[in-house]
């Protein structure tokens, strides 16, 4: 007679060699649900994971995990932009002048920054600052280019 499974108890693994054969089982498992989501409902899937000895995991469904981040970024600021939306009219900056879209919000912040601080006045860290701005708007700039063009393609 076979006994049956019982529901695993969840607390932490005292035994170390048990607790890390657990995680290589449960990481597994874990990899190949997210490679049966993005595949059978054709989600977009990122999964990030460390384990205890600081290893790191990763799986994404699409080119890459920065993608991904970057799309949840884009996702993330629209959400909290929807909830403490400011509306500025009559400034004549650039916000007049672009949709409210994820890649209009970065702009309006190079913008802020421009038109408030004189860069030859900034130190090392507003300097950094401005830089990772920079970046991340190139990021997303090419990100839109490359969406634009692939569905140029897909159109012929």
């Amino acid at each position: 007679m076979t006994s049956k499974r019982g529901r695993v108890q969840l607390r932490r693994i005292e035994d170390k060699t048990s607790r890390q054969v657990r995680f290589s089982k449960r990481r597994s498992g874990l990899f190949k649900k997210a490679f049966e989501l993005a595949t059978l409902c054709d989600a977009e899937v990122a999964l990030l994971v460390f384990s205890p000895a600081g290893k790191l995991y990763e799986y994404s469904s699409s080119s890459s995990i920065e993608e991904t981040y970057t799309r949840y970024k884009q996702f993330t600021s629209v959400e909290k932009d929807a909830n403490n939306k400011n509306v500025n009219e009559g400034t004549g900056n650039i916000q007049n002048n672009c949709e409210d879209t994820p890649n209009s919000n970065i702009l309006n912040e190079i913008s802020d920054r421009c038109t408030n601080m004189n860069i030859d006045q900034m130190d090392d860290i507003e300097l950094d600052k401005l830089r990772d701005i920079l970046v991340e708007a190139s990021r997303q700039t090419e990100t839109r280019k490359v969406s634009l063009m692939e569905r140029a393609v897909g159109m012929n």
